[in-house]
């Protein structure tokens, strides 16, 4: 009797079968490949799925906007490295910055529909179970990275957009005076009714338009007897000066609130007469100004890391009609905002000039030491922060030009010039001397005048954490560099 074949166990595998099951595993390896090379190609180049196994009409529009989109943005990339100016120009136009805030979250949503369809055209239902779950992965992981990234920028850019117009005006820019922009800084308490009230600290920074070269004029809050700009509406309520009883220069914002109708249709009245007694002060012609929330600004400080300054006395922290709980030990020290803060208002055992200079100082540091890697990194913070602590007639159409003013100036001595005692008498100032002053101390930073006869005397008393005293003056307040003074 003839033997047959030996005949097969349950289970095991003739060479036929092995054959196709292992040809079976090689075709299941490669649609995964291909499925996983759709997506990834879709992460490098939008729309080429579907140029190579898609709709391909979908594929080249996808790709063509990509390519328009990549082409431009290289292309502001490099112009942005030779022109800063339209680098802030992109970043401060709201318009801008609406437009690009809707172009990503619709490329957010464009991109990951894009994925979604390469994995369809990868067949996900021909792969095996651990494939299709691995794919289902990849493919989350990729729509979902891009997209979230591409959704987090559109809410920074929201963030800028909301920042500027929150921030800035949307009035006229005006033209700089004599070849420079006046901006009046107002530095106010936060306190219940008095915001906006009776400004603390008032700087005139004047800058120039082109150098961005600044010189930092302080006018003492308690001056007294000063005329207004000829022809403004306070000069006609007081045509012989500010000589009413108690009336001094942080007095007229609250005067002028008490007597709106005189103002028109202003939202801010106070700040109006601020700046007719400042330009009669001065003999200035303001461009703008800008209201500083002193609680803002220590969130500000706190935003960008801390500010390092020199202290060279104790500065009591407190005071002011409350108690001093602490003080600010003497030294180069990196202070927070809390700190900063006091340093820069402090008053308990000085006076109001060695506050003036001492703010000279905090006003030099910050421009120094704020540098736009800082500011990028910190963005949020900084604008929440901004928000919180200032309010600007500055429109947002001139807010690039006064960055770009702004990075010039850190590469610049910033010059100081405060009308204080002993060389100006706050109580019944001599207008035309303080006129002289701020004329020369411009010429000065301009390179048009030499420096003062006694700008080598470094003064020898160091009171309230600044270098001189009231009898002979404080080195901040009067210099040609702030940086070294301070």
């Amino acid at each position: 009797m003839s033997s047959g074949p030996p005949a097969t166990s349950p289970g095991s595998l003739t060479g036929t079968d092995s054959a196709l099951r292992t040809a079976g595993d090689r075709a299941a390896r490669v649609r995964f490949r291909r499925a996983v090379a759709l997506m990834l190609i879709t992460l490098v180049l939008p729309g080429s799925a579907q140029l190579v196994a898609g709709n391909r009409r979908v594929g080249r529009i996808a790709l063509r906007i990509w390519i328009v989109l990549v082409v431009t943005t290289l292309g502001a990339l490099a112009l942005g490295l030779v022109w800063s100016g339209f680098t802030f120009w992109l970043v401060s136009d709201p318009r801008v910055l609406g437009l690009l805030r809707v172009l990503l979250m619709v490329l957010a949503v464009g991109w990951a529909a894009l994925f979604m369809d390469a994995w369809r055209i990868g067949q996900p239902l021909t792969l095996s179970a651990q494939h299709r779950r691995a794919v289902v992965g990849v493919n989350g992981l990729l729509s979902l990275s891009v997209a979230g990234t591409l959704l987090f920028s559109a809410h920074v850019v929201g963030v800028q957009r909301d920042f500027m117009i929150a921030m800035f005006g949307d009035g006229e820019a005006t033209g700089a005076h004599d070849g420079r922009y006046n901006v009046l800084l107002l530095g106010g308490d936060s306190g219940a009714g008095r915001w906006g009230l009776r400004p603390d600290s008032l700087t005139v920074a004047s800058i120039d338009a082109d150098t961005g070269r600044t010189v930092l004029i302080g006018l003492p809050r308690n001056m007294a007897q000063f005329p207004f700009a000829e022809g403004s509406v306070m000069d006609r309520q007081f045509p012989h000066g500010f000589d009413c009883e108690g009336c001094y220069l942080n007095g007229v914002s609250t005067w002028a609130e008490d007597h709106t109708g005189l103002f028109g249709k202003s939202d801010t009245p106070g700040v109006d007469a601020t700046i007719m007694a400042v330009e009669g002060i001065t003999g200035l012609e303001l461009n703008y100004w800008a209201m500083v929330n002193l609680e803002g600004f220590k969130n500000l400080v706190d935003a960008v890391g801390g500010v390092t300054l020199k202290v060279r006395a104790p500065i009591p922290v407190g005071g002011l009609g409350s108690d001093v709980t602490g003080y600010i030990e003497p030294g180069v020290r990196k202070l927070d905002g809390h700190d900063t803060l006091w340093f820069a208002r402090s008053r308990e055992g000085s006076d109001d000039y060695s506050r003036m200079a001492r703010q000279k100082c905090v006003m030099s540091a910050m421009l120094q030491q704020v540098s736009p890697q800082v500011a990028l990194r910190n963005f949020q913070d900084i604008a929440q922060a901004s928000s919180e602590m200032l309010s600007t007639d500055i429109p947002s159409s001139e807010v690039d030009r006064f960055i770009d003013l702004a990075l010039k100036a850190r590469s610049q001595r910033v010059a100081s010039l405060s009308l204080v005692p002993p060389m100006i008498n706050t109580g019944d100032p001599d207008i035309d001397l303080v006129q002289e002053k701020v004329a020369a101390a411009i010429d000065r930073a301009a390179g048009q005048a030499p420096p003062p006869s006694d700008q080598r005397k470094k003064p020898r008393a160091v009171t309230g954490g600044s270098l001189g005293s009231l009898s002979e003056g404080y080195a901040a307040n009067q210099s040609d560099d702030v940086g070294s003074a301070c």
